[in-house]
């Protein structure tokens, strides 16, 4: 786990509170005086600001939240989820795309197929990953892949973390909306359950590209939408400023996308947020999968009920 604090706004206070128990706590080691009192203090204040601050959060403060660069990525939890992990590369048409890791893969004894998308920590793993964004080639590669899991009658796991496909304009000379629709279509169409966990950002067709999917879970602080906060801000209000607005109106936060059927649970985080405890967080969606598996495994027509989950989407009523 990265070891540098990152602080967002609403977060200073409590970071503030972490600052003096670590001084305390340094302060305490390096002499003979008892500091004991003052320390429980202070992780009792630490306890009640992290609930003042997390327990009502906006859905913008959410956004903001699955972006924070200490919260785990896909390959985190894959490491402490999945045994036997083999990552399997290219897309056998053009080459291999780093922003989507994927392959075989062991949990509870029983193999099935990993894919995720995947950011960076730094500067030289961004520009390796591109930032989270695949291009058509990364697309391919997990279709590839889905289609060996559907042929060997593995489950099908997938974690979500991408601001969007990557829009520059060779990924249009590859055809990425085209790459995109037939993994849409495709993965209608396996006969084995596919779980999808949006761990981070889940942003437009970039995400759903690889989440078509029979159950669909979301972390507590993450988010799913058709556009990003600030790119619906530029279109409506013509200026970025208005993201938290736009973050409201979307309903883009897990509370709202299981309300409107767009998702199946909410995985609670950690009382300040994945990015505070990574095995505690990975423990609960491993569960969460384990649990979605044995449900689906149960299902007597798996493509009937995924046909339906989607065409229920968006119907309404009217008087």
């Amino acid at each position: 786990m990265p070891a540098k604090k990152h602080s967002l706004d609403f977060e200073k206070p409590l970071l503030d509170l972490e600052k003096q128990l670590d001084d305390l706590l340094q302060s305490s080691q390096s002499s003979d005086l008892d500091f004991s009192q003052e320390i429980k203090a202070i992780e009792k204040k630490i306890d009640s600001t992290k609930r003042e601050v997390y327990s009502d959060l906006t859905s913008w403060q959410k956004v903001q939240l699955s972006r924070h660069p200490n919260r785990p990525y896909s390959l985190d939890f894959i490491e402490r989820i999945f045994s036997d992990f083999q990552p399997l590369h290219g897309d056998r048409l053009y080459k291999e795309d780093a922003a989507v890791v994927g392959g075989p893969a062991e949990l509870n004894g029983k193999r099935l197929m990993v894919l995720g998308q995947q950011k960076g920590r730094n500067t030289e793993e961004n520009l390796k990953r591109n930032f989270g964004c695949p291009n058509p080639e990364g697309y391919r590669k997990a279709l590839r892949l889905m289609r060996m899991a559907n042929r060997f009658k593995m489950p099908i796991i997938s974690f979500v973390d991408t601001p969007g496909a990557f829009p520059g304009i060779e990924a249009e000379e590859r055809h990425v909306a085209e790459a995109i629709a037939v993994n849409l279509r495709e993965m209608a169409t396996f006969n084995v359950p596919i779980i999808v966990v949006v761990v981070g950002e889940g942003g437009s067709g970039g995400a759903l590209g690889v989440a078509v999917a029979d159950y669909v879970m979301i972390l507590e602080n993450a988010y799913y939408s058709v556009i990003s906060p600030e790119g619906c801000a530029a279109i409506l209000w013509k200026d970025r400023s208005f993201a938290s607005q736009a973050a409201d109106a979307l309903k883009l936060d897990g509370q709202k996308l299981l309300e409107l059927g767009v998702v199946d649970e909410i995985v609670e985080e950690p009382i300040g947020g994945a990015h505070r405890d990574w095995d505690s967080m990975a423990s609960v969606v491993s569960n969460s999968i384990t649990s979605a598996i044995d449900n689906l495994n149960n299902s007597a027509d798996l493509l009937s009920d995924r046909y339906e989950k989607f065409r229920v989407m968006g119907q309404f009523v009217s008087n």
